[in-house]
């Protein structure tokens, strides 16, 4: 008989050394229902066979590389906060505490713990962030012109029957902006489903999205509808539809052109009557030029396009946010909000958050947790943000100098302008490749920003 489902928090431990996730779960074990894995591939199915995700996660920093992702652990602090943005994540790591732990803040992680790790402490670090308010979703809060364009947009937008992309950064908004759509819209007293298309294992997203009959595939034991039959005559949101497996494309494509589908396993035709919304951090556009999305799904799914504007484009709007998160913070904790002095109050608005929102409202809230009632100075402030930039190229170091030096002396014909496109285009693709086309993290390896880069592609190209 199975066993009876615990009362105890889950934990999700993962580090692929066994003497630490056997030690950590011995330790932890009599307060959480602890999870292992080894890792990142194993802890992303694991979770998603879960019923719920777990509230907390430790994660291991120094994760053994992959060819396609040299940073395991980093990586898998986004794909966990893609599949559940409430998690409470601390990462672990033995080296550049400073610079890891800035960058998983930044990333969305909750707290950095620097190994050996003291099971006392790591006790008492996760019961405060058990306890703590996790805050509202993020809200469209700001009156930057980026924002209220977007408004202005969403309002334009919400009465329509047809698909809606959103674009932007992780951490940007992008479901509030879809909620707020189906909220604005005729349909907002009907369902309102999200299906995050990379927090399930792709052999499942076709009997959930569509449904299936006993006896369709092994463990089908009864007849079971899809979200797009949930969704009635609501809202389905497809999060993360560039994770869409491209066979799947198709059938997509039929629900959203003449609205037919069928469960999996049966003949009989269904008639899907929601609106279907999509998000992505992806640059869709770069995916069907690669193959790796149908160029008929991506003009289908675009009829209205929105792209959330990143939080560093939206000027005094992460002064608004710290008011409205660290007010709300501090009453759900029943505290006294903290302050920022004005040198710490400078700082704020002089930094990017690359983390977006979601980034200033954990910064908001950690700080309403440890700070509650205070006034904070810059050094206390700084604490929580991602300072680490990447170091400037020299381009007169000792190996290039030789190496031009041996091209201009063999050429018949130089072109330097022809020479640093060349080079320019291959440390693009290097990044692409090692981020597996993710733009936003390939531009935050080349240190520019992402709108910089997509230009740079885009001339690549043309070329």
């Amino acid at each position: 008989m199975p066993n009876p489902p615990s009362s105890r928090p889950r934990l999700l431990v993962v580090d692929d050394d066994p003497l630490i996730t056997d030690t950590l779960a011995f330790a932890l074990g009599d307060d959480y229902d602890v999870v292992t894995s080894a890792s990142r591939l194993e802890a992303i199915e694991q979770v998603r066979a879960l019923a719920a995700p777990p509230p907390l996660a430790l994660v291991d920093l120094g994760l053994p590389p992959t060819p396609h992702t040299p940073d395991e652990g980093f990586q898998l602090v986004a794909d966990l906060l893609a599949h559940s943005p409430g998690m409470k994540i601390f990462v672990l790591s033995g080296q550049n505490e400073a610079a890891n732990a800035r960058h998983a803040r930044a990333l969305g992680a909750w707290e950095f713990v620097a190994k050996p790790s003291d099971p006392t402490l790591l006790k008492r670090l996760l019961s405060r962030a058990l306890a703590a308010p996790a805050g509202d979703e993020p809200q469209l809060v700001g009156e930057s012109p980026a924002l209220a364009r977007l408004k202005s947009q969403i309002a334009q937008f919400a009465a329509s029957p047809y698909p809606v992309l959103i674009e932007g950064e992780s951490g940007s908004g992008k479901e509030m902006v879809a909620h707020s759509l189906h909220r604005l819209s005729p349909r907002a007293g009907r369902p309102y489903l999200t299906l995050n298309c990379a927090a399930i294992a792709p052999t499942l997203v076709e009997p959930t999205l569509f449904g299936y009959v006993k006896g369709a595939f092994t463990g089908a034991t009864s007849n079971k509808s899809g979200y797009f039959e949930d969704a009635e005559d609501g809202t389905l949101l497809l999060d993360e539809i560039g994770e869409l497996p491209l066979e799947l494309q198709a059938k997509l494509l039929r629900v959203l052109e003449n609205g037919e589908y069928q469960r999996v396993g049966e003949t009989q035709l269904r008639i899907a009557r929601c609106r279907v919304i999509a998000a992505t951090n992806r640059d869709l556009r770069r995916e069907v030029k690669k193959g790796g999305f149908r160029a008929d799904l991506y003009h289908r799914l675009s009829v209205f396009a929105l792209a959330v504007p990143a939080l560093r484009e939206m000027a005094d709007d992460k002064r608004l946010l710290l008011e409205h998160f660290r007010r709300l913070a501090a009453a759900q904790a029943g505290t006294q909000p903290f302050e920022l002095d004005p040198q710490a109050s400078l700082r704020w608005q002089q930094y990017d958050f690359p983390g977006n929102v979601r980034e200033l409202r954990n910064i908001a809230i950690r700080l309403a947790t440890k700070y509650p009632g205070q006034r904070l100075s810059v050094a206390e402030l700084e604490a929580e943000l991602d300072l680490e930039a990447p170091a400037p190229a020299t381009a007169a170091s000792g190996p290039i100098v030789e190496q031009a030096l041996r091209q201009l002396e063999r050429a018949g014909s130089f072109n330097l302008d022809e020479t640093l496109k060349a080079w320019e285009r291959g440390y693009i693709e290097a990044a692409l490749r090692l981020t597996r086309g993710n733009v936003t993290q390939a531009a935050k390896l080349l240190g520019v920003n992402r709108t910089t880069l997509y230009s740079r592609i885009n001339t690549s190209e043309d070329k």
